[in-house]
C-alpha cells in the first residue's frame, strides 16, 4: 500500500481498516454501536444475568478487537453487574478452528449463558453445532454478526433469537463510489469532505478516532429475528 500511495494511487479500505496514512476506511457500521448493541442483544435474553463469552475472528482483526474493546466499555454500565465476561476465544475464521475453540468454552464453562460472536464465520458454526445439542439451548444463548442467508434456518428453528448484519452489498457498492471519487479528485480523503454513492446518496468523511482513520459509516446495523428473515431484503 505504501508503494501504491507513492506512486499516486488512492487507497480505500472497508470492513476491516488498515495501518498507512492518507487512506478513507468505509465502515460497515459505527464501531461502538456494533460493539454496544450486541452485548444488550445478549443481555435482553439472558435477564442481564450470568456468564458470557465471545468467540472472535482472529486476534489481530482491527474490527473484532475495536467492537470487543466497546463490549467491555458497555459491560462496566450497571445493568451488566450481573454478567460476567468469561472468556474470548478466536477461531480464526474457520469453521474447524471455530467449533474446536466454541467445544473447549463449553466444556470449561458449563454454566454458560450467552455467547457473542462477532464473525459471521464464528456465529454459523456455533449456530450448526447448537443446533445438533438442543439441550444445550436450555440454558445457553447464541448472538453476534452473521449472514441471514446462513442464520435463517437457526432463526426460524430457535437456535438464535436475534442477531446483527449490515448489508454486505452495499458495503462493496459504497466502497467502490468512494474509491471512484478519491481516484477522479472529487474528494481528497479529507474529514468533511462529502461525495455521492449512487442510489445510497450523500455521504461524509469522518474525522480519525481512535480505531480507525479517516471513515464513512454505511449505517446503523440491522437484527435479524423472526420478524424479517424471510424479507427479499433479507436474501444475502
Amino acid at each position: 500500500m505504501a508503494k501504491a500511495q507513492a506512486a499516486g494511487v488512492k487507497v480505500v479500505s472497508f470492513d476491516s481498516d488498515v495501518t498507512c496514512p492518507n487512506h478513507v476506511f468505509i465502515n460497515q457500521a459505527n464501531t461502538q454501536q456494533i460493539g454496544t448493541s450486541e452485548v444488550d442483544l445478549l443481555g435482553a435474553e439472558i435477564g442481564y444475568q450470568g456468564q458470557i463469552a465471545i468467540l472472535s475472528a482472529e486476534a489481530t482483526a482491527t474490527n473484532q478487537n475495536a467492537w470487543i474493546g466497546y463490549k467491555k466499555q458497555e459491560h462496566k454500565l450497571p445493568k451488566y453487574s450481573k454478567m460476567k465476561l468469561v472468556s474470548i476465544v478466536y477461531g480464526n475464521d474457520d469453521p474447524a478452528t471455530s467449533l474446536t475453540v466454541l467445544q473447549g468454552l463449553l466444556s470449561a464453562y458449563p454454566n454458560l449463558r450467552g455467547i457473542i460472536s462477532p464473525t459471521t464465520v464464528g456465529i454459523s458454526t456455533a449456530a450448526q453445532y447448537l443446533d445438533t445439542h438442543k439441550s444445550l439451548l436450555k440454558h445457553l444463548t447464541l448472538t453476534g454478526l452473521g449472514l441471514p442467508s446462513q442464520m435463517k434456518k437457526y432463526v426460524l428453528d430457535g437456535t438464535c433469537k436475534e442477531f446483527e448484519l449490515w448489508n454486505p452489498n452495499n458495503l462493496g457498492y459504497l466502497a467502490g463510489y468512494a474509491a471512484a471519487s478519491l481516484a477522479s479528485g472529487i474528494i481528497t480523503g479529507k474529514a468533511g469532505q462529502t461525495f455521492t454513492a449512487g442510489k445510497l446518496g450523500s455521504y461524509k468523511i469522518l474525522p480519525a478516532s481512535k480505531t480507525t482513520g479517516p471513515s464513512v459509516v454505511l449505517g446503523p446495523p440491522t437484527v435479524f429475528n423472526k420478524a424479517n428473515i424471510n424479507a427479499p431484503s433479507s436474501n444475502f
